[in-house]
């Protein structure tokens, strides 16, 4: 009975290839692994290689390994080894001679063919005989070369044999664990890498399951709690879910204070209200500064903070803005504030952000006062205020209850004194404190970033005091405040309690109303900041749909667009949050407008390929795209808009989703230009010396001023002349002088680009 080839490698434990290169150095016929081998062959084999195999099977290493760890097992450091190895050479050999006897004493009683044979056999023996001779000097040889680097060959001998006792000292430590560890605790959802991790198993292992599910994952993508515990339950572990520590309660970045600790610090004011009922003005009639006219449209769209002597007492005001679309940072601004100044126009009465602005401040649980402004104006109507108020639970002290009323006139400074009065009256009252001998902690009123002092924020600190050098963490951006200024500009190398500062040595622009801290080290601050990335990195959105505002309402009727995704591009981190919540507020039952993507600058190529990927919208507040990312807009079809006024963008995706939108003008780009030079005028206008880099600029068209892709400017062409003379338009590759309408602030570097509004035909 014949034995196949296969069948001896697998009883070997041998690889069928390498049993058949053994059989080849034995002088065999050429065989394949269905070949079959007698009994009396099959024999020889076992005998020959049995112990050899066995040894290869145990310590599994390739060929060449194989033998070079034999050879090195016979040094003396390797002793014992040696003799298990020197037994079976010495087997091996007492086995052959007595076959050769019983072959001799076979070949004298039998037949001369079968003589023949076994004479034929002996002599297949003694030639592998002779090659296991030569083999032996081989060695030897080895052994000689292995002498001779010794040093070196040792060494690494000696990783060699234990390179396998770490993996199996962490593969013993790895099962102790599991045994140790009854319960393992993930997240909802978790990472599919994070969770074979947790689980002590192999990726590749894991998603294999997961296939096998019917669920088609990378190691990137995340998975519910339900299949988490699904997959653990395959590899017989059991999980719970892990409740999420805030970093605040791990960490113990904010804590209450003894009253022992506690000193008088400056109220914060918060100055609310209407859009256009004037509180920036009176903020203006306090600091006599004009903070107004530096607003797009007199509305002011971020949160200003301005530090205010009061008859030599300090206070802090807070400007917020008043359009509906800035109803979180008003909370914002109420729940950071002390008192809250509600200002009501006299002649316009309590509108619907004014009520918010009152609940706001009641849900804070501030005191109120109300300023009521423009009492200047014919139409004003003082009793018609008091008559509202008192319909919103805030009852006058003029008509016997006790909410306090000052009547002002921002504009013609009526008043202005008493209204203070009445703040510092009431900051007496409440009996405002805090510790300022603690780390600092307090909160991001804004944040942008500059081109020359890259991440800046403007805090306000509410506990401790902040020095320069300290190392902060606001949600994801940490790092060492390296300069810090107040309101005015000025250096200073701290800032106690109610102090709103300048902070620049950031990692990264933070997010308007985070909490800040201030840690011991910077090893810390970055720790905690990873976490809050990883965090973050959970939470991604893909976006799988590509749409343009025109085309919107009939992809929704369609069936074709279940989501609207959104690109926001501003100048500054408020203005994102407030465009951000308005637009989800538009989600209907048809459509879910989401913000995939927002970030502070302008709209770079980056920001296009996002798009592209995700058939988005992009939308920019004060910001353009470069010539880069707008050459690759045209390019993918990407829809960029921009926007100056924050209620237009509101309108124009409301009116998408609603399908009303009918564009009556389209906006048209002639050309970009650099600012090389300037020069001022004795009547002290600024003219910039231009070049234009691509298309045109006409005397016609309307300029956007661009400083690091931020718009600082939108306005008309006062002067256009080519040397000494007026010119109607400038081509590519030529320069000029160029003036704008009432607006000097021109330097080097800036960009300028020339767009005309052309109406729409139908």
């Amino acid at each position: 009975m014949k034995t196949r080839v296969y069948e001896l490698a697998k009883e070997l434990n041998m690889e069928t290839k390498e049993l058949l290169d053994k059989l080849q150095e034995l002088n065999l016929p050429p065989m394949t692994h269905l070949s079959g081998v007698d009994e009396e062959t099959a024999n020889m084999v076992r005998d020959l290689f049995l112990e050899e195999d066995k040894v290869a099977v145990k310590e599994r290493p390739k060929k060449k390994i194989r033998k070079a760890k034999e050879d090195t097992e016979s040094i003396d450091k390797n002793a014992n080894k040696a003799k298990k190895n020197a037994k079976p050479e010495v087997k091996k050999t007492n086995v052959k001679e007595d076959r050769r006897e019983e072959a001799k004493k076979e070949s004298a009683e039998n037949n001369n063919q079968r003589s023949n044979k076994k004479k034929r056999n002996n002599n297949n023996n003694n030639n592998n005989k002779n090659n296991n001779n030569n083999n032996n000097n081989n060695n030897n040889n080895n052994y000689n070369n292995q002498a001779n680097n010794k040093k070196g060959k040792k060494n690494r001998q000696n990783n060699k044999n234990n390179d396998n006792k770490p993996q199996e000292v962490k593969e013993e430590k790895q099962e102790a664990k599991k045994a140790k560890d009854e319960v393992v605790y993930i997240q909802d959802p978790i990472i599919v890498k994070d969770l074979a991790e947790k689980l002590g198993v192999g990726v590749n292992e894991l998603i294999t399951k997961l296939i096998m599910l019917g669920l088609m994952l990378n190691q990137n993508q995340s998975v519910d709690f339900d299949t988490a515990s699904l997959m653990a339950d395959e590899f017989g572990i059991k999980v719970e879910l892990e409740v999420p520590q805030s970093e605040e309660e791990a960490l113990e970045l904010d804590f209450e204070d003894s009253e022992d600790t506690l000193v008088t610090r400056p109220p914060v004011v918060t100055v609310m209200g209407h859009v256009d009922h004037g509180k920036t003005s009176l903020l203006d009639a306090i600091r006599e500064t004009k903070v107004q006219a530096g607003e797009a449209g007199g509305i002011t769209q971020r949160i200003g903070a301005y530090s205010i002597n009061v008859k030599g007492k300090k206070v802090v005001f807070l400007d917020t803005p008043g359009h509906e679309a800035f109803t979180q940072m008003r909370a914002r601004g109420a729940q950071i504030t002390d008192i809250s100044v509600i200002v009501v126009a006299a002649d316009d009465g309590i509108m619907p952000q004014t009520k918010e602005a009152i609940s706001h401040s009641k849900a804070a649980g501030v005191p109120i006062i109300v300023a009521i402004n423009k009492i200047d104006r014919p139409e004003a109507n003082i009793e018609r205020i008091y008559q509202e108020l008192a319909d919103n639970d805030l009852l006058p002290e003029k008509w016997g209850g006790s909410t306090i009323t000052v009547e002002v006139s921002a504009k013609k400074r009526i008043n202005i004194d008493e209204l203070l009065e009445m703040i510092i009256l009431v900051a007496e009252m409440e009996d405002i404190k805090a510790n300022p001998n603690r780390r600092a902690m307090g909160t991001v009123i804004e944040a942008q970033l500059d081109k020359g002092q890259g991440p800046t924020a403007t805090v306000l600190v509410q506990k401790g005091t902040l020095k320069k050098g300290d190392y902060v963490v606001s949600g994801t951006a940490c790092g060492k405040i390296r300069l810090m200024v107040d309101d005015n500009g000025k250096g200073i190398m701290k800032a106690t309690p109610s102090t709103p500062v300048k902070i620049m040595g950031l990692s990264e622009v933070p997010e308007a109303g985070e909490f800040f801290y201030a840690v011991e080290s910077e090893k810390k601050a970055r720790a905690i900041a990873d976490m809050r990335k990883e965090k973050q990195r959970e939470e991604m959105i893909t976006a799988t749909q590509k749409v343009s505002l025109d085309n919107l309402f009939d992809r929704i009727k369609e069936g074709e667009l279940k989501d609207l995704n959104i690109i926001i591009k501003a100048d500054n981190k408020g203005s994102i949050e407030a465009i951000s919540s308005s637009l989800t507020k538009l989600s209907n039952d048809e459509v879910k407008v989401s913000v995939i993507h927002s970030g502070v600058g302008g709209i770079s190529e980056s920001d296009v390929m996002l798009a592209s990927a995700s058939n988005a919208i992009i939308i920019g507040f004060n910001v353009r795209p470069n010539n880069g990312a707008m050459d690759l807009a045209n390019a993918e079809s990407i829809e960029v808009k921009t926007y100056r006024v924050i209620y237009d963008i509101i309108d124009d995706i409301k009116n998408a989703v609603k399908g009303m939108l009918k564009p009556k003008t389209k906006e048209t780009v002639l050309g970009r230009a650099t600012v090389r030079a300037t020069f001022r005028l004795p009547s002290g206008q600024t003219i910039a010396g231009i070049y234009v880099d691509n298309g045109k600029i006409t005397r016609n068209s309307s300029i956007r001023l661009l400083r690091d892709d931020v718009v600082i400017h939108d306005g008309g062409i006062s002067s256009l002349k080519r040397f000494k003379d007026d010119a109607k338009e400038v081509a590519t590759g030529y320069e000029a002088g160029l003036g704008l309408d009432n607006y000097n602030d021109v330097k080097e570097g800036d960009e300028m680009e020339a767009y005309i509004i052309e109406e729409i035909k139908a």
